[in-house]
Protein backbone atom coordinates (compact mmCIF):
# COMPACT_ATOMS: atom_id res chain seq x y z
CA UNK A 1 0.00 0.00 0.00
CA UNK A 2 2.90 2.45 0.32
CA UNK A 3 4.75 3.88 -2.43
CA UNK A 4 7.43 5.90 -1.96
CA UNK A 5 8.67 8.75 -4.10
CA UNK A 6 11.72 10.71 -5.21
CA UNK A 7 10.42 13.84 -5.34
CA UNK A 8 10.40 15.56 -2.55
CA UNK A 9 7.23 17.55 -2.38
CA UNK A 10 4.93 15.20 -5.12
CA UNK A 11 1.13 15.92 -3.48
CA UNK A 12 -0.81 18.73 -4.79
CA UNK A 13 -2.75 21.38 -3.03
CA UNK A 14 -6.38 19.78 -3.14
CA UNK A 15 -8.63 23.03 -4.99
CA UNK A 16 -11.60 23.32 -2.66
CA UNK A 17 -14.73 24.96 -2.16
CA UNK A 18 -14.96 24.68 1.33
CA UNK A 19 -12.66 24.48 4.21
CA UNK A 20 -13.28 24.37 7.97
CA UNK A 21 -11.11 23.84 10.91
CA UNK A 22 -12.43 21.00 13.20
CA UNK A 23 -9.81 21.24 15.87
CA UNK A 24 -11.73 22.98 18.66
CA UNK A 25 -14.76 20.80 18.05
CA UNK A 26 -15.46 18.61 21.53
CA UNK A 27 -12.70 19.54 23.23
CA UNK A 28 -10.40 19.34 20.71
CA UNK A 29 -7.06 19.79 22.83
CA UNK A 30 -4.22 20.13 20.30
CA UNK A 31 -5.09 18.35 17.71
CA UNK A 32 -6.23 20.25 14.84
CA UNK A 33 -8.40 18.83 11.69
CA UNK A 34 -8.01 21.27 8.77
CA UNK A 35 -10.98 19.88 7.01
CA UNK A 36 -11.89 20.26 3.37
CA UNK A 37 -14.73 19.48 1.38
CA UNK A 38 -14.88 19.42 -2.38
CA UNK A 39 -17.94 16.72 -2.42
CA UNK A 40 -20.87 17.68 -1.17
CA UNK A 41 -22.15 14.07 -1.29
CA UNK A 42 -20.74 13.28 2.06
CA UNK A 43 -23.02 15.91 3.64
CA UNK A 44 -26.08 13.70 2.81
CA UNK A 45 -24.77 10.36 4.84
CA UNK A 46 -23.06 12.04 7.85
CA UNK A 47 -24.81 15.37 10.40
CA UNK A 48 -21.62 16.14 11.07
CA UNK A 49 -18.77 15.59 9.30
CA UNK A 50 -16.43 17.45 10.77
CA UNK A 51 -17.18 16.40 14.27
CA UNK A 52 -17.24 13.00 13.45
CA UNK A 53 -13.49 13.17 11.21
CA UNK A 54 -12.19 14.98 14.22
CA UNK A 55 -13.03 13.21 17.34
CA UNK A 56 -11.71 9.53 15.43
CA UNK A 57 -8.69 11.18 14.17
CA UNK A 58 -8.17 12.64 17.93
CA UNK A 59 -8.64 9.15 19.03
CA UNK A 60 -6.38 7.80 17.04
CA UNK A 61 -3.54 10.53 17.91
CA UNK A 62 -4.18 9.64 21.74
CA UNK A 63 -3.75 5.98 21.42
CA UNK A 64 -0.95 5.65 18.75
CA UNK A 65 1.05 9.10 19.58
CA UNK A 66 0.31 9.54 23.45
CA UNK A 67 3.05 11.90 23.33
CA UNK A 68 1.89 14.32 20.63
CA UNK A 69 0.88 17.46 22.31
CA UNK A 70 0.09 19.49 19.37
CA UNK A 71 -0.64 18.60 15.32
CA UNK A 72 -2.01 19.22 12.36
CA UNK A 73 -4.12 16.87 10.03
CA UNK A 74 -5.12 18.00 6.44
CA UNK A 75 -8.41 15.88 5.39
CA UNK A 76 -10.26 16.16 1.98
CA UNK A 77 -13.56 14.55 1.96
CA UNK A 78 -13.47 13.93 -2.24
CA UNK A 79 -14.85 11.61 -4.45
CA UNK A 80 -14.01 8.81 -6.92
CA UNK A 81 -12.68 11.07 -9.59
CA UNK A 82 -10.54 13.41 -7.47
CA UNK A 83 -8.86 10.77 -5.59
CA UNK A 84 -8.27 8.40 -8.85
CA UNK A 85 -6.11 11.47 -10.47
CA UNK A 86 -4.06 11.43 -7.08
CA UNK A 87 -4.02 8.01 -7.45
CA UNK A 88 -2.57 7.82 -11.00
CA UNK A 89 -0.47 10.96 -10.45
CA UNK A 90 1.67 9.77 -7.42
CA UNK A 91 0.73 6.17 -7.25
CA UNK A 92 0.91 5.09 -10.95
CA UNK A 93 -3.03 3.43 -10.34
CA UNK A 94 -5.35 4.95 -12.58
CA UNK A 95 -8.65 3.91 -10.54
CA UNK A 96 -10.23 5.26 -7.05
CA UNK A 97 -8.88 4.11 -3.98
CA UNK A 98 -11.10 4.47 -0.52
CA UNK A 99 -8.23 6.42 1.23
CA UNK A 100 -4.90 8.17 0.26
CA UNK A 101 -2.18 9.36 2.85
CA UNK A 102 0.14 11.93 2.55
CA UNK A 103 2.63 12.33 4.90
CA UNK A 104 4.61 15.31 6.13
CA UNK A 105 7.39 13.74 8.35
CA UNK A 106 10.30 12.13 6.66
CA UNK A 107 11.93 10.35 9.60
CA UNK A 108 8.99 8.93 11.11
CA UNK A 109 8.24 5.49 12.43
CA UNK A 110 6.34 3.29 14.66
CA UNK A 111 8.94 2.86 16.60
CA UNK A 112 9.98 6.11 17.50
CA UNK A 113 7.15 8.55 19.51
CA UNK A 114 6.41 11.75 18.28
CA UNK A 115 7.38 14.58 20.18
CA UNK A 116 6.83 18.24 19.94
CA UNK A 117 10.06 20.14 18.50
CA UNK A 118 11.87 22.03 21.45
CA UNK A 119 9.83 25.42 22.00
CA UNK A 120 7.64 25.21 19.42
CA UNK A 121 4.34 27.45 18.83
CA UNK A 122 2.77 25.78 15.98
CA UNK A 123 1.69 22.36 15.86
CA UNK A 124 3.26 19.80 14.18
CA UNK A 125 1.82 18.98 10.29
CA UNK A 126 1.22 14.78 10.22
CA UNK A 127 0.09 15.30 6.56
CA UNK A 128 -2.64 15.20 3.96
CA UNK A 129 -5.79 12.37 4.54
CA UNK A 130 -7.72 12.14 1.05
CA UNK A 131 -11.36 10.46 1.11
CA UNK A 132 -12.77 9.29 -2.33
CA UNK A 133 -16.49 9.36 -1.30
CA UNK A 134 -18.34 6.66 -3.91
CA UNK A 135 -16.11 3.79 -3.34
CA UNK A 136 -16.12 4.29 0.33
CA UNK A 137 -20.22 3.94 0.44
CA UNK A 138 -20.07 1.07 -1.66
CA UNK A 139 -17.44 -0.74 0.44
CA UNK A 140 -19.48 -0.12 3.29
CA UNK A 141 -22.53 -1.38 1.50
CA UNK A 142 -21.43 -4.38 0.13
CA UNK A 143 -19.63 -5.27 3.55
CA UNK A 144 -22.78 -4.49 5.39
CA UNK A 145 -21.03 -1.92 7.59
CA UNK A 146 -22.69 1.55 8.83
CA UNK A 147 -21.16 4.10 6.53
CA UNK A 148 -19.82 5.98 9.21
CA UNK A 149 -18.38 3.17 11.05
CA UNK A 150 -16.38 2.28 7.99
CA UNK A 151 -15.39 6.08 7.19
CA UNK A 152 -14.34 5.89 10.76
CA UNK A 153 -11.78 2.96 10.18
CA UNK A 154 -10.50 4.36 6.69
CA UNK A 155 -9.18 7.84 9.13
CA UNK A 156 -7.72 5.76 11.50
CA UNK A 157 -5.89 3.67 8.93
CA UNK A 158 -4.69 6.59 7.09
CA UNK A 159 -3.79 8.63 10.08
CA UNK A 160 -1.40 5.33 11.04
CA UNK A 161 0.26 5.88 7.78
CA UNK A 162 0.78 9.38 8.22
CA UNK A 163 2.79 7.91 11.68
CA UNK A 164 4.78 6.14 9.73
CA UNK A 165 3.36 2.42 9.69
CA UNK A 166 3.28 0.45 6.56
CA UNK A 167 1.73 -2.63 6.63
CA UNK A 168 2.09 -3.87 2.82
CA UNK A 169 6.00 -4.22 3.35
CA UNK A 170 6.11 -4.81 6.93
CA UNK A 171 4.58 -7.48 8.37
CA UNK A 172 4.96 -6.45 11.91
CA UNK A 173 3.52 -3.49 11.18
CA UNK A 174 0.77 -4.81 9.61
CA UNK A 175 -0.02 -6.55 13.13
CA UNK A 176 0.51 -3.30 15.31
CA UNK A 177 -2.05 -1.18 12.42
CA UNK A 178 -4.83 -3.58 12.64
CA UNK A 179 -4.67 -3.94 16.65
CA UNK A 180 -4.71 -0.02 17.35
CA UNK A 181 -7.15 -0.11 14.46
CA UNK A 182 -9.40 -2.62 16.13
CA UNK A 183 -8.80 -1.30 19.87
CA UNK A 184 -9.60 2.62 18.32
CA UNK A 185 -12.55 1.40 16.80
CA UNK A 186 -14.10 -0.55 19.58
CA UNK A 187 -14.04 2.80 21.73
CA UNK A 188 -16.39 4.21 19.20
CA UNK A 189 -18.37 0.77 19.89
CA UNK A 190 -17.60 0.05 16.14
CA UNK A 191 -17.04 -4.07 16.15
CA UNK A 192 -13.31 -5.51 14.84
CA UNK A 193 -13.49 -5.14 11.39
CA UNK A 194 -11.11 -7.54 10.70
CA UNK A 195 -13.23 -10.18 11.95
CA UNK A 196 -17.00 -9.39 11.79
CA UNK A 197 -16.48 -9.49 7.88
CA UNK A 198 -14.38 -12.66 7.17
CA UNK A 199 -11.46 -11.09 7.50
CA UNK A 200 -12.67 -8.33 4.79
CA UNK A 201 -11.59 -4.78 6.48
CA UNK A 202 -12.68 -3.01 3.10
CA UNK A 203 -8.94 -1.23 3.24
CA UNK A 204 -7.28 -1.13 -0.04
CA UNK A 205 -5.32 2.33 0.87
CA UNK A 206 -2.58 3.99 -0.50
CA UNK A 207 -0.03 5.65 0.98
CA UNK A 208 2.61 7.67 -0.30
CA UNK A 209 5.28 10.25 1.42
CA UNK A 210 5.71 13.55 0.64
Amino acid sequence: MTDLSSDPDPTPTPTVDDAASAGDRDGGGGIVVALSEPCALWRGLLADPAGLCAATLRAACAAAAPALAAAEISLVLADDAFVRTLNRDWRGKDRPTNVLSFAALDDVSPGRPLVMPPASDEPLLLGDIVLAFETVAAEAAAQGKPFAGHLRHLLVHGLLHLLGYDHETNEEDAQRMEALETGILAGFGIPDPYVDHAGASGIEAGAALR
